[in-house]
C-alpha cells in the first residue's frame, strides 16, 4: 500500500519561534514554515516537520538522529554554541556526553521543547 510513499516523521514543540530558531541558527539546517508548521529540510532529501501543540510533553526517547563524521568536534561545537549534552543512568559516557560503550559512539542533546537529539558518529 505505501511502498512508493514518500513518507516523513514529525513531533511536536511547544514555541515554534523558538524551534525555528534553535534548529536553524544553532544546528544550521534549513528550515521552512508553510500554515504554521515547520519542516526541516535535511540531506538526501529528507524532510522532518514539527508542528505546535499546546499541551505538548517532551518525547521521551530519541526522535531525530544527526550521523555526523566526527563526534568530538560535533559536540564540542554544541557546547560553544550553548548546547549541552544529556547524562543518562546506566550509560557510561564520557566529559564531553558521549557513550561508546555499544554501537556507534553517541550523544545526546534536547532542543529547546525538551525533545530528545542525538548526534552519532558514522
Amino acid at each position: 500500500m505505501f511502498k512508493d510513499s514518500v513518507a516523513f516523521s514529525g513531533f511536536s514543540t511547544d514555541d515554534l519561534a523558538k524551534a525555528k530558531t534553535f534548529y536553524a541558527d544553532t544546528l544550521g539546517v534549513d528550515v521552512s514554515e508553510q500554515d504554521g508548521v515547520l519542516a526541516l529540510h535535511l540531506g538526501g532529501g529528507h524532510e522532518v516537520i514539527i508542528y505546535p501543540k499546546p499541551n505538548h510533553e517532551p518525547a521521551t526517547f530519541t526522535v531525530l538522529n544527526f550521523p555526523v563524521p566526527d563526534i568530538e568536534q560535533t559536540v564540542d561545537r554544541l557546547a560553544q554554541a550553548g548546547v549541552q549534552t544529556e547524562r543518562y543512568e546506566g550509560f557510561d559516557q564520557d566529559e564531553r556526553g558521549i557513550m561508546r560503550e555499544e554501537g556507534f559512539p553517541i550523544a545526546w542533546f534536547k532542543d529547546p521543547a525538551g525533545n530528545i537529539l542525538s548526534v552519532l558518529q558514522e
